[in-house]
């Protein structure tokens, strides 16, 4: 056990459904250890800015089930700077804290990872992002959540598609990441996906709309990435509209509705344990790593290792949805 008394939560970056879980397990398993738990507000500009306040058990009643973060969040330029992040330190020393637990993605990793070097600070992360990219887990706190939304904004376009005959572009969150759009477009029965990690040729598109067209099929549904390689979802169909009249194309974008709302069981259950043992980890004298689950076990990553390694979706479950679509 270190000598470990005082510990601040923060959340930075994107904000995803379930990071209030997060910080009430990290808040009560402190409080279970007799620590004194503080949350900082607005992520890393909030510790330059001195907003650290403590936080008790019971304040952190009745998140579990919120979206967002009630700690708020922020993205900052200052801390990318030594001056920043020495009056980050500055201001946690005269707080008396002694570890970070970092709740964010790779850029909250990445900053965590130089605070921790350049000041011999004691800190953990907790994937939170719902684009699922961190390496290390296999799914991260909100994903379960943003796809869920996706989903159901995807069933409800399906009637009208269905209905009118037409061909739906739908595209959602993700600018490096395609897991949104994949798990989306398989839970869906999508025709086809288009992610930033592969390259989908828009012939492809034409050859699986034509096939659909010979089997009768009276609509179909195409789940873009935002990031994808060939173009956004408007991109991608006005192209398919100059070469193929097959259809009426129709654009959806779902935007910023994949970050909200209450969090899904799964994220509340991960985004609990992932809390949990970030204070069990730091009470036995671990730093510097995000934690995470993998085959349903605790894995402790080194934050280099986390931000450095890529985490693609497989290609053989885009191949699955390729053939579940026909």
């Amino acid at each position: 056990m270190t000598k470990i008394k005082k510990i601040a939560v923060f959340t930075s970056g994107g904000d995803a459904p379930g990071m209030n879980a997060a910080v009430r397990a990290v808040v009560r398993t402190a409080s279970y250890h007799n620590l004194e738990a503080f949350g900082i507000y607005r992520g890393y500009e909030g510790m330059i800015d001195g907003r650290i306040k403590p936080i008790a058990a019971r304040d952190v009643g009745n998140i579990i089930q919120r979206g967002g973060t009630i700690l708020k969040t922020a993205r900052s330029m200052r801390f990318k700077t030594p001056e920043g992040r020495k009056q980050a330190y500055e201001n946690l020393k005269e707080a008396g804290i002694d570890a970070l637990v970092a709740i964010g993605g790779d850029g909250t990793f990445t900053g965590a990872q130089v605070f921790s070097q350049e000041y011999n600070i004691p800190i953990v992360g907790l994937p939170g992002t719902i684009d699922n990219d961190i390496y290390g887990t296999d799914y991260t706190i909100g994903f379960d959540t943003a796809i869920n939304t996706a989903i159901e904004a995807v069933d409800k376009i399906r009637d009208t598609a269905d209905s009118h005959s037409r061909l739906f572009f739908v595209e959602v969150m993700g600018r490096h990441s395609g897991y949104i759009a994949l798990h989306t477009g398989i839970g869906s029965g999508a025709g086809c996906i288009f992610l930033p990690e592969y390259d989908t040729p828009l012939d492809e598109l034409v050859d699986v709309l034509k096939k659909a067209n010979d089997r009768d099929k009276m609509f179909n549904m195409v789940i873009v990435a935002e990031g994808n390689r060939s173009g956004n979802a408007m991109e991608i169909a006005n192209r398919l509209n100059e070469k193929y009249d097959g259809y009426e194309s129709k654009v959806t974008i779902l935007g910023h509705m994949q970050r909200g709302g209450a969090p899904s069981c799964r994220d509340r259950v991960l985004a609990s344990r992932l809390g949990y043992h970030a204070i069990e980890v730091l009470l036995k004298g671990e730093s510097n790593v995000a934690l995470g689950i993998i085959n349903d076990e605790l894995c402790l990553t080194p934050f280099q290792e986390a931000i450095s390694q890529a985490k693609k979706p497989k290609s053989s479950m885009l191949e699955m949805a390729r053939i579940l679509s026909m």
